[in-house]
């Protein structure tokens, strides 16, 4: 498999980073995902956009114009040979000595690889996860696309231990998202989701999936939503580039709304179906 590091398209086996990478010593830096469907990276600027906030959030430079990352990003595409891609950016602060304050004059250590996009089965569509909930103890700049994602990592560790797919996270008694996915419940037919702030990080499917139900005369709700309200929503959906609109059917072992993929769930992934055909691969 071809990566992309500092400058070159290279073989994965002869990537070598130094351990002295402020991104292998500290965590400092932040990453991008962009899913590609058909060799077509789907909303590509937008990404990029999002990855410009996330420097501009840890206060470095970015290495690349609009124009450069688009030039690596489609070759490195069309270096491999499956055509729905899942693209990893990350950009670090560089190679120097251990110390907290920024380093000067040091590039920054740039690095891209890609990997098949596989999604949820359609088994795991009919049946719904389950789903945990735990306290969101994570740091309060959640909007950056950190790669320091330990806090993430312990949580959905937990889901793992009890068998479940996500787990919940819930702040000061209000729902922000899931450790991989946000969070979206339905109630009454409404569609509600939190809404974008720094506690949280707004994913591609969240735009599309609000985008569909506007489209689609479906009632949404974008505004903060309480720990009681996800405890007695009629349905709970992850979403995510992978999982797509995925049912939660059970919550901390207690079933949601009647146990099984609501109508309304239903509804929504076939409705993004349509809009991968049609809009992700055109």
């Amino acid at each position: 498999m071809s990566v992309f590091l500092n400058g070159r398209f290279i073989p994965d086996a002869e990537a070598t980073i130094s351990v002295f990478d402020r991104g292998f010593v500290f965590g400092d830096g932040v990453y991008e995902l962009v899913p590609v469907y058909s060799k077509r990276p789907f909303r590509l600027d937008n990404h990029l956009r999002r990855l410009q906030a996330s420097l501009d959030g840890i206060r470095l430079d970015n290495p690349y114009g609009m124009d450069g990352w688009r030039k690596l990003i489609m070759q490195l595409i069309e270096l491999h040979d499956f055509a729905d891609q899942s693209v990893y950016i990350q950009v670090t602060r560089g190679v120097a000595p251990r110390d907290h304050p920024f380093p000067k004059g040091v590039p920054p250590t740039v690095f891209m690889f890609a990997q098949p996009l596989v999604t949820a089965t359609p088994e795991l569509k009919r049946t719904g996860v389950c789903a945990v909930t735990a306290v969101d103890n994570r740091w309060a700049r959640c909007n950056i696309k950190a790669i320091s994602l330990l806090a993430n990592i312990l949580l959905r560790q937990q889901a793992v231990d009890a068998e479940c797919a996500e787990t919940v996270m819930l702040r000061d008694g209000w729902l922000t998202e899931g450790t991989a996915s946000n969070i979206f419940v339905v109630k009454h037919g409404v569609l509600r989701a939190p809404p974008p702030s720094n506690l949280m990080l707004t994913g591609v499917t969240y735009d599309v999936v609000l985008e569909l139900a506007a489209a689609n005369g479906i009632p949404s709700e974008r505004r903060p939503i309480s720990e009681a309200e996800v405890r007695a929503a009629d349905e709970l959906w992850m979403t995510s580039s992978t999982k797509e609109i995925l049912a939660i059917v059970k919550l901390d072992g207690v079933a949601v709304g009647a146990g099984v993929p609501g109508p309304l769930a239903q509804r929504m992934d076939a409705l993004y179906q349509i809009f991968k055909q049609q809009v992700m691969r055109a």
